[in-house]
C-alpha cells in the first residue's frame, strides 16, 4: 500500500499533489489499495481545508472540500465493500454457505460500483484541482506557522472527540461509534499535519484507536450486508455469524475502553498538553484576528485601534465596572470587536460598519465563545461609527438591558478611539485617562502637531452617556 505513515506532515501542497497521482492509479485500476490511497489523499486534503477555512474566508477552500466530497463519498461504499471481502476470506471459511453467498453478493456488487466510482472520476475536474494546487497552499502558510491557533483548534477538536466518545459509550450505537471514529480521525490529522511534537507523542495511540474503531465500523456494515442478503440457511446459522461478528466487536471495543476510560484515560493524557486557561482565551482572539487580517485592507490600523482601546478601558474600568450576563470578559469583548471592526470593507467602503456586523455574527464561536458573545462582539463593531444605536433598535433586541448597557459602553470606547486615530492621523502612541467626579479626561500622547477635531468631540456622545458625564480628549505632546 502506498500511502503510509511515511507522508505524515507532508502538508496541503503534497497531499493535492497526490490526488492527481491517485487518481490516476484508480483509473487503471479500481483495486483495494488504489481506492484507499485515494480516499486517504483527498480526506487528508479536505481535513486541512477545514481547519484553514475557519480563519481563512476565501470561498476556494469550500470549493475545493466540495469537489474532493464528490469523489471521496463516490468511493465510500466501494471501500466498504472490498474490506468486507478480505474480512470473509481471512476469517470465515469459504464452504460455509453464508460467507460464499455473501461474497457473490459483495463482487456483483463490487462491479456496480466501479463503474460508478469511474463516472466520479471522470467528472472531476483535473483542471480546477491542479489551479487550486497552485494557490490554496500559499495562503494556507500564515496560518500553519501560528502555532497558538493551531494548539487552540487542536483543543476544539479533543473537545469534540471527548463529546463523541461519552456518547458513544452511552448509546452504544453503530451510529455513535462511527462519528467518534472520525472525531477521533480529525484529532490525529490535527496533530499529524499541524502539530509535529504532538504527533509524536500521540500519533502512534491515536492511530491505534482509529483503526480499532474502523474495525468496529466493518462489521458493523458487514452485519447489516449480511441481514440484507439474507442467506442464513436456518436460525442456527443466523446466531451463529452473530454471535461471530459480536465477539470480534466487543473484542475491539473493550480494548478501546481500557486505553480510554478512568483516571489513566488518554483523554486526561492528550489534554494536559493542550492550551489551558488564558491559553484558551488568547487561541480565541488570535484565531479572530487572524479571520480580521484576510478581509480588513488596513488591518494594521484595526491593530493599533484594538491597542489604544484597551488602553482606554483599562483608564476607565477601575472606576466603573459593567455587570454583564456574558461569560467573556468585557475587555476580551472589546479587543475581538476592535480588531474585527472593519472586516465588511472588504465587500463595500461605505457604511461598511453594517456589513460587518453581518460577517461577525455568521462566524463560528471559537472554543470558549458562546454565541452571544460573538452577538454582542459584532454589535460593538456595528455602533463604533456611523447612526447612534436607538432603544427600539432591532439588532439590540436579542440581548438583556444589561448587556446592552455593557455594549454601548465598549462600542463608546470604540467609537471615541477609531475618530482619534482618524482625526489624529494614527500619531497617537498611548492613552492615560484621568477621571473626576465631573468628567473624564483622556490624555493622548505621540508626535501630534494637530488638535482634536468636532469629529473627536462628536464621537463621544456613547461614552458620555454610558458615564453620565463628559469626555475630554486632549493633546499631551510626546517628551523630547
Amino acid at each position: 500500500m502506498k500511502t503510509d505513515e511515511n507522508h505524515d506532515r507532508l502538508g496541503l501542497a503534497h497531499w493535492m499533489r497526490q490526488v492527481v497521482v491517485e487518481c490516476e492509479h484508480a483509473r487503471s485500476d479500481f483495486s483495494a489499495d488504489n481506492v484507499h490511497d485515494l480516499r486517504v489523499a483527498l480526506r487528508r486534503c479536505r481535513s486541512l481545508a477545514a481547519v484553514i477555512e475557519r480563519v481563512d474566508p476565501y470561498s476556494g477552500w469550500k470549493r475545493m472540500r466540495r469537489a474532493a466530497k464528490t469523489v471521496f463519498s463516490a468511493l465510500g461504499e466501494l471501500r466498504d465493500v472490498q474490506v468486507m471481502a478480505v474480512w470473509l476470506q481471512r476469517r470465515v471459511p469459504q464452504e460455509d454457505p453464508v460467507a460464499r453467498a455473501t461474497m457473490e453478493f459483495l463482487a456483483g456488487r463490487e462491479v456496480e460500483l466501479k463503474r460508478e466510482a469511474a463516472v466520479a472520476l471522470a467528472q472531476f475536474d483535473q483542471d480546477q484541482w491542479s489551479q487550486w494546487s497552485d494557490s490554496l497552499p500559499g495562503r494556507a502558510e500564515p496560518i500553519a506557522g501560528n502555532k497558538l491557533i493551531l494548539e487552540h483548534f487542536a483543543l476544539e477538536h479533543w473537545t469534540r472527540a471527548r463529546e463523541l466518545h461519552a456518547r458513544a459509550l452511552r448509546n452504544r450505537s453503530r451510529v455513535g461509534y462511527h462519528n467518534l471514529r472520525i472525531g477521533i480521525k480529525k484529532l490525529r490529522y490535527m496533530m499529524e499535519n499541524f502539530l509535529p511534537d504532538l504527533h509524536k507523542d500521540f500519533g502512534k495511540h491515536l492511530k491505534q484507536l482509529q483503526d480499532l474503531l474502523g474495525e468496529v465500523h466493518d462489521l458493523d456494515v458487514l452485519w447489516a450486508t449480511a441481514i440484507s442478503v439474507n442467506k442464513f440457511p436456518d436460525d442456527e446459522a443466523r446466531i451463529r455469524w452473530r454471535d461471530l461478528i459480536d465477539k470480534e466487536r466487543r473484542e475491539r471495543i473493550d480494548q478501546y475502553r481500557a486505553n480510554m476510560i478512568g483516571k489513566h484515560s488518554l483523554w486526561l493524557v492528550w489534554r494536559k498538553r493542550l492550551p489551558q486557561g488564558s491559553e484558551m482565551e488568547r487561541g480565541s482572539i488570535e484565531r479572530l484576528k487572524m479571520w480580521a487580517s484576510f478581509l480588513d485592507p488596513e488591518f494594521q490600523k484595526s491593530q493599533r485601534v484594538s491597542r489604544l482601546a484597551l488602553q482606554l478601558y483599562d483608564g476607565l474600568v477601575g472606576r466603573v465596572k459593567f455587570k454583564t450576563t456574558s461569560h467573556l470578559p468585557g475587555r476580551t469583548l472589546l479587543q475581538a470587536a476592535a480588531m474585527m471592526r472593519d472586516v465588511g470593507r472588504a465587500k463595500r467602503e461605505k457604511k461598511h460598519q453594517k456589513r460587518s456586523y453581518k460577517l461577525i455574527r455568521k462566524l463560528d464561536p471559537p472554543l470558549g465563545w458562546q454565541r452571544k458573545d460573538l452577538e454582542i462582539a459584532a454589535l460593538i463593531a456595528r455602533f463604533h461609527r456611523g447612526t447612534l444605536p436607538i432603544s427600539n433598535d432591532g439588532s439590540l433586541s436579542g440581548i438583556t438591558e444589561t448587556q446592552k448597557r455593557q455594549t454601548m459602553m465598549l462600542a463608546g470606547i470604540l467609537r471615541l478611539i477609531d475618530a482619534v486615530d482618524g482625526q489624529l492621523n494614527g500619531k497617537v502612541r498611548s492613552l492615560e485617562v484621568e477621571q473626576t467626579e465631573e468628567l473624564i479626561r483622556v490624555w493622548a500622547k505621540g508626535n501630534i502637531e494637530i488638535q482634536p477635531s468636532e469629529k473627536i468631540a462628536a464621537a463621544r456622545y456613547l461614552l458620555e452617556t454610558a458615564y453620565q458625564r463628559p469626555v475630554i480628549v486632549s493633546i499631551r505632546p510626546q517628551a523630547a
